[in-house]
């Protein structure tokens, strides 16, 4: 385990709490909101047994990395991951993105381009465009969902995460993991900066990700569950899917958001075949 600084904001180095193990292709795994790398725990093992090299990170404002008073936008998202890239010097990389990671994936893509990117995974992601506006009325997130999830995390986050960790694990209201699993996301999601778990959410939720996706040059593997009831497949998985030249689509039946928890079999297979690809 070690820290790498990305930037220096008000005269404050930002560091990152890196994970880096393993020897062979690198693998970039990309958390989601609210929780740090360590919600990856149930692929890094299968991955590291595969042979691959396997890096995970806390976003800015999460887990253990530093807690900066602002840059929570997909532009210095990305611009961190850009830097982690650099500095770890990963080339042929596999950038895996779940939920809000996804978009740092598509973002990172569609500013820096492939040149150390050999291949791009978005689970349960975000992309395309979340927000339900006149130009994407198709958009699952309106201006009452968000207030509501902003109100929650400004008066009670704790209550707040109570609920949202359920959403989050639950397919058609049944809870899909055990109530240790859930307990534990909670652990992970309390340490957070309370600004950046407030402000995230108008990043992944009205952050407009459609041309990032279209710019997508990399062989690219969507993976969804049909019951995920806080990125429902049909605003983000499917089409994003369509929007990516020669995209591999699974889709987890019965899967909730956290597919990588409820289905770590299913998952982690759909993985390893398709960086064996």
């Amino acid at each position: 385990m070690a820290s790498i600084t990305v930037s220096t904001e008000n005269g404050h180095d930002v560091d990152l709490h890196v994970t880096d193990q393993g020897s062979g292709r690198p693998v970039v795994l990309v958390h989601g909101w609210p929780l740090s790398g360590e919600s990856w725990s149930n692929q890094v093992p299968a991955l590291l047994e595969a042979g691959y090299r396997v890096v995970t990170y806390d976003r800015r404002g999460f887990g253990q990395s530093s807690q900066p008073e602002g840059g929570y936008d997909y532009d210095t998202f990305a611009a961190d991951l850009r830097s982690l890239v650099e500095q770890l010097d990963l080339r042929d990389a596999t950038l895996v993105g779940f939920s809000m990671g996804g978009g740092e994936v598509v973002r990172y893509l569609g500013r820096y381009g492939s040149d150390r990117v050999s291949q791009a995974v978005l689970a349960a992601a975000v992309p395309p465009y979340l927000y339900q506006s006149d130009d994407n009325p198709d958009g699952g997130l309106d201006d009452a969902t968000i207030e509501q999830f902003e109100s929650g995390v400004k008066t009670d986050r704790a209550a707040f995460l109570d609920g949202f960790t359920t959403e989050f694990f639950s397919a058609d209201g049944t809870l899909t993991v055990s109530e240790d699993v859930r307990q534990d996301a909670i652990r992970m999601a309390l340490p957070a900066s309370p600004v950046a778990t407030l402000a995230c959410i108008r990043a992944f939720g009205q952050t407009d990700f459609r041309a990032d996706v279209a710019s997508i040059d990399v062989p690219t593997l969507v993976v969804h569950g049909d019951s995920d009831a806080v990125v429902p497949f049909e605003v983000s998985g499917k089409r994003s899917a369509a929007s990516i030249t020669g995209a591999r689509l699974h889709v987890v039946a019965g899967g909730p958001h956290a597919i990588n928890a409820s289905h770590v079999e299913e998952f982690n297979r759909e993985l390893l075949a398709f960086l064996a690809g």
